[in-house]
């Protein structure tokens, strides 16, 4: 076993979703363990705000990681809504790696985007509608993170491959830190 991560989906999607699995499945093959926590039920509650009950998403995800502590180095992986957390997340609890798709640098009235000082990995599309790629750049280079800026819109609908091949090089070179 190489370590933990725990994969989160975008808002209104689900831990079945296409970038969600296809991580999985790259976790997998390099032999680290996973988790998809499922957040519908969260994205629902539009009585405590637009995207939900986001504060509820964060706690759920840091339960997670307090369960999977034994599992070995933690990984937080992310879509959108579930980057975001997963940055947030990484400032709360000790990870070995973050790994970020089209995470929102700024949402609303939430405070901007964190993450810890680990390494970090990002895949984002030039053409996203919703959170502009210079922004992410800009958030990237203070940072030093590997960024992967595509050819897609926020989805990322046509560079899945891509991002799960991405995470895995992310996944690789945490096992080769720690053997070194």
């Amino acid at each position: 076993m190489r370590g933990h991560c725990i994969l989160s989906h975008g808002f209104e999607s689900g831990p079945d979703a296409t970038k969600v699995t296809a991580l999985a499945e790259a976790a997998e093959h390099l032999g680290w363990t996973h988790d998809r926590p499922d957040y519908t039920d969260l994205d629902a509650r539009r009585d405590v705000s637009e995207l939900g009950d986001v504060a509820a998403r964060l706690q759920r995800l840091i339960g997670l990681a307090h369960a999977a502590a034994a599992r070995g180095p933690l990984v937080l992986a992310g879509s959108s809504l579930g980057a975001w957390i997963s940055g947030r997340a990484s400032t709360l609890l000790p990870v070995a790696g973050l790994f970020l798709m089209a995470p929102p640098v700024q949402m609303g009235h939430a405070p901007r985007l964190e993450a810890a000082d680990v390494p970090i990995s990002i895949v984002h599309g030039w053409h996203d509608e919703l959170i502009p790629a210079s922004d992410v750049f800009a958030w990237a280079q203070t940072r030093h993170a590997r960024l992967l800026l595509v050819d897609d819109s926020h989805r990322l609908a046509s560079h899945v491959d891509a991002s799960a091949e991405a995470f895995a090089a992310l996944l690789a070179s945490l096992g080769r830190s720690r053997r070194a």
